[in-house]
């Protein structure tokens, strides 16, 4: 039986275990570039079979959340690479995780203060930070038809610029109520052309971006989150979840991405949030098979062992358990998160955190 610590092949990388740091929003970057302590953060952690980095906006409309970095401008592909160079100085694997995040934005972020664009210009409450604390998001407006096809193509760019930076692999963010998101549930997405309406349309803006990705690094080097049943930033469920993301994996199979990173449940919550079949999903997909949302070091390890999952994802155990896979080899005891120290300022809660003796 596959164990927890055992290697994998996941497209076209080697991983040295199946635990995965999952992407943490932690904002600090510093001109929207990784400074020297995101260096030192993810150095620490490179002990993962792969980390996958805080989502990365792919271009400036992209960004919704004050100090999130970019992975766009030659500035900060140079950035990128001094973290990149540090985990493959300890051994370690890296993808970048690139994001859009369409109306969860704020005119602060956006090219001359404009509106945030997604699927739909459907107001809501949510929030973000901004510079003056946190804010509502501003009214957003839905991406004309002839807008689509740069958007596309900005993910591509995204993707060569990682590659650029030196990361081994792109995680492109479909999960969490973000833009791809939006335009996947018909909870959000109104549109009456050729995204909007049926299934088939609905799931088209995310075949395209993981079909421009693909082709511009290898799909060996292309994954994909999902969450089909979070209600996080005010994504409603789907009138029919199962049939939708069952129809979406179907369409992405032929590209032979190197892996699916599932949310299960509520991002961060529940795990029974909403009825759905995760095995159904995984029926219909060749690569590797990631988890997240909640696991423990007995979930995870059952999870690998009766090949429910092939890898697992580790979300804020890593933020304070700098060796996580140590702890859980040992089955020591994981320290808890500084919750106050989660989001912005320096070392503290960021890279202070001890390991083992």
């Amino acid at each position: 039986m596959p164990q927890l610590f055992d290697p994998l092949r996941v497209g076209d990388l080697e991983l040295a275990n199946r635990i995965v740091m999952a992407p943490l929003t932690r904002s600090r970057s510093v001109g929207l570039k990784p400074g020297p302590l995101a260096v030192e953060y993810y150095r620490q952690r490179a002990n993962a079979g792969l980390i996958i980095t805080e989502g990365a906006q792919i271009s400036p409309e992209g960004q919704g959340y004050l100090d999130t970095p970019g992975i766009y401008s030659p500035e900060q592909v140079e950035a990128w690479k001094r973290v990149t160079d540090a985990v493959h100085a300890e051994g370690g694997k890296i993808a970048v995780q690139l994001w859009h995040v369409g109306r969860i934005s704020h005119a602060d972020f956006q090219p001359n203060g404009g509106a945030p664009v997604s699927s739909t210009a459907r107001h809501i409450e949510a929030k973000t930070f901004t510079s003056r604390g946190l804010e509502t998001v501003t009214p957003a407006r839905a991406l004309r038809t002839d807008e689509i096809p740069g958007v596309v193509a900005s993910y591509a760019h995204a993707a060569r610029c990682a590659m650029e930076a030196g990361f081994d692999a792109v995680e492109v963010h479909g999960a969490n109520g973000y833009l791809i998101d939006q335009f996947l549930r018909d909870s959000i997405n109104d549109r009456t052309d050729a995204y909007g309406g049926s299934i088939e349309n609905r799931a088209r803006f995310l075949v395209e971006v993981m079909t421009a990705v693909s082709q511009a690094i290898g799909a060996g080097r292309t994954g994909l989150r999902l969450s089909p049943v979070t209600p996080v930033n005010d994504a409603g469920q789907d009138s029919q979840a199962q049939a939708l993301f069952n129809h979406a994996v179907e369409q992405l199979a032929p590209l032979n991405l190197a892996f699916l990173h599932v949310i299960e449940g509520q991002t961060g919550g529940a795990r029974d949030i909403a009825p759905f079949d995760y095995d159904a999903l995984r029926q219909r997909f060749k690569g590797a098979w990631m988890v997240n949302n909640g696991y423990s070091r007995d979930m995870a390890m059952q999870a690998v062992a009766n090949g429910q999952a092939d890898l697992v994802a580790f979300g804020r155990d890593y933020i304070s358990n700098p060796d996580l896979v140590r702890r859980l080899r040992l089955n020591a005891e994981l320290a808890p998160v500084e919750r106050a120290t989660l989001y912005g300022g320096g070392a503290k809660g960021y890279t202070d955190y001890p390991a083992l003796a």
